[in-house]
C-alpha cells in the first residue's frame, strides 16, 4: 500500500455539511470513503491556511487514489488535491538505482 496525502477546501455547502454533522461525524464518513477503496485512514487533521482538512490514507494504488479524488471533488463539498507521500526507505532505493541523466545540451 502506498500513502497519500488529500489537501481539501471547503465550498459552502461543504461547510453547511461540516457545521451540521461536527467534524468527527465527517472524519467517520471520510473514513468508510477510505475503506470503501480499499484503503484505511492514517490521519484526519483540520487546519489553518490554504487547506481546510488534510487527510492522510493508505492505499492499493494509483487508481484507488484518482477514485477517492474523483468521487469526493465531484460531490461538490470539497476541492481536492492529491500527493504521493515517499517514505525514506523508498528514497534510499530510489538512490541506489544510480539512474542516468544528461543536462539538456551537455
Amino acid at each position: 500500500m502506498a500513502k497519500y496525502m488529500f489537501r481539501t477546501s471547503y465550498t459552502q455547502s461543504g461547510l453547511k455539511g461540516l457545521i451540521a454533522e461536527g467534524g468527527t461525524g465527517r472524519r467517520e464518513a471520510l473514513r468508510q470513503t477510505v475503506e470503501s477503496a480499499g484503503g484505511t485512514l492514517d490521519g484526519f487533521y483540520y487546519a489553518f491556511g490554504d487547506d481546510d482538512l488534510l487527510l492522510i490514507a493508505d492505499l492499493p494504488d494509483a487508481t484507488a487514489a484518482t477514485a477517492l479524488s474523483l468521487n469526493i471533488a465531484a460531490a461538490g463539498a470539497l476541492t481536492v488535491s492529491v500527493t504521493v507521500l515517499i517514505d525514506p526507505e523508498t528514497v534510499d532505493k530510489a538512490v541506489a538505482q544510480g539512474v542516468s541523466y544528461r543536462l539538456p545540451g551537455a
